[in-house]
């Protein structure tokens, strides 16, 4: 029997009613909780539509985006300083003029036309395409974590949808039972079987089962809309009817043990840094190399009319920056690299704290899981009939069977609390391991 069996099955004997009453509403995978019919096929949703819906996310998307435009920055750093064209005229004799005939062929104008081009030094172009190929691999790790971060929040909304759909089927169960049994308080009430004190706590708690269905139907609503944000997709009049098992709670943690360094290190968060890291220290080589001056070389071809109508020039200009010029630019590089140092170190400390609070947290919930399902539940369930028992036949008071009633209605909601925190911890280490790049 599953565990989300064994809430309803130890809500209705703990509130004396056969455990088969309304077991068709409360068991079946397709009932709404909130109306007790099936939900429409287009509102059903299971982890692996979840997941998918996560990687088309708009996060997700935007983060490609970025990607793409980081590419686009390695071709546009891939290219040597275009060429200049340039034309004009010289030898423009003002105070004699330049002579009659065709402008182009007779009058006596020194026309030219020249290309020149900048020969960068030091190895510039390398080194800038170099940065910009650094920059792209960091902005392609981030977009692995961004798609990584989003699944792992889509697959916990899922499971707390989940939880909240069976909290809500239990509380109905548990609400529905306290109802009927309010109302045969009313009959013995009137046949003078019971006293009026004890008919009203039984009412009591009838109405606060009520509440309690309130509030269970508004948490599963809160959890439909917080898998829509992490999914994107858009609710279904009704909401959504998720269908999944949970996993069982198992937890290996010499495996888990061994592969926390390898997994620290295949972090995308930490690829990212580890990339940004190299993209500044070839920036500030990029930096340095400004100290080699690019000379600009040039030619130009050119026509006088009366002297010779095929003249060539050569030219070559140097710019006298200094060796002090670049000094702001190599300092402002050199700052970025530290940071890019301390950030790197930070991204690891904070991986490192991350996945060893995962491992602990995918232990925990399974061993707290484990105790619940093995002895606490069932405790709770046995004490629960007994008080029914002893109650009907007289030898316990109403009090005491209010308490063994509340006390299993804990466990069961503790219990399935517990179910929740394992599979989502759970998904978070699976989803961690099936990173890009990792053998499954």
């Amino acid at each position: 029997m599953s565990i989300r069996h064994l809430f309803l099955w130890s809500g209705l004997v703990a509130l004396g009613l056969s455990p088969w009453v309304l077991a068709a509403d409360a068991i079946s995978p397709t009932a709404a909780p909130s109306l007790g019919t099936p939900a429409p096929a287009s509102s059903v949703l299971g982890l692996q539509e979840v997941l998918q819906a996560a990687r088309q996310s708009p996060e997700v998307l935007a983060a490609q985006r970025a990607v793409n435009a980081a590419r686009a920055e390695v071709l546009s750093a891939d290219r040597a300083p275009a060429p200049t064209l340039s034309a004009g005229v010289a030898s423009i004799d003002l105070q004699n003029g330049n002579g009659s005939g065709s402008f182009w062929s007779q009058k006596r104008i020194d026309k030219s036309l020249g290309l020149d081009w900048t020969w960068e030094r030091g190895n510039k172009r390398a080194l800038r395409t170099e940065t910009a190929a650094h920059s792209a691999k960091a902005a392609q790790a981030d977009s692995q974590e961004v798609l990584l971060l989003q699944q792992i929040n889509a697959q916990a909304a899922f499971y707390d949808l989940l939880a909240a759909q069976q909290r809500l089927q239990a509380v109905q169960a548990i609400s529905q039972s306290a109802k009927q049994l309010a109302h045969s308080a009313q009959l013995r009430l009137k046949a003078g079987d019971l006293s009026a004190q004890d008919a009203a706590r039984i009412q009591i708690e009838a109405e606060r089962s009520r509440a309690e269905e309130q509030s269970a139907a508004l948490d599963r609503q809160q959890a439909v809309w917080a898998l829509s944000q992490f999914t994107g997709l858009a609710v279904p009049r009704g909401g959504w009817q998720v269908q999944g098992e949970w996993p069982a709670s198992t937890a290996d943690t010499a495996q888990a043990d061994a592969l926390l360094e390898t997994l620290i290190e295949q972090r995308p968060d930490v690829i990212a840094a580890r990339e940004r890291l190299a993209a500044a220290q070839t920036a500030l080589q990029s930096a340095q190399a400004l100290r080699q001056a690019d000379p600009s070389i040039g030619t130009s071809f050119d026509h006088f009319p009366g002297t010779s109508t095929r003249l060539m020039a050569l030219r070559i200009s140097m710019p006298l920056n200094g060796w002090q010029r670049f000094d702001g630019d190599i300092a402002r590089a050199l700052a970025q690299e530290e940071q890019s140092q301390a950030l790197l170190q930070k991204t690891l400390l904070q991986a490192h704290a991350d996945l060893g609070a995962l491992v602990q947290a995918r232990q925990i919930s399974a061993q707290r899981l484990q105790i619940f399902e093995s002895s606490i539940l069932i405790q709770a369930t046995q004490v629960a009939a007994q008080a029914e028992t002893a109650y009907n036949k007289g030898g316990l008071a109403l009090t005491d069977l209010l308490d063994a009633r509340r006390t299993l209605k804990t466990t069961q909601l503790e219990a399935l609390a517990a179910r929740n925190a394992h599979a989502k911890a759970l998904g978070a280490w699976q989803l961690r391991l099936a990173m890009p790049g990792r053998a499954h």
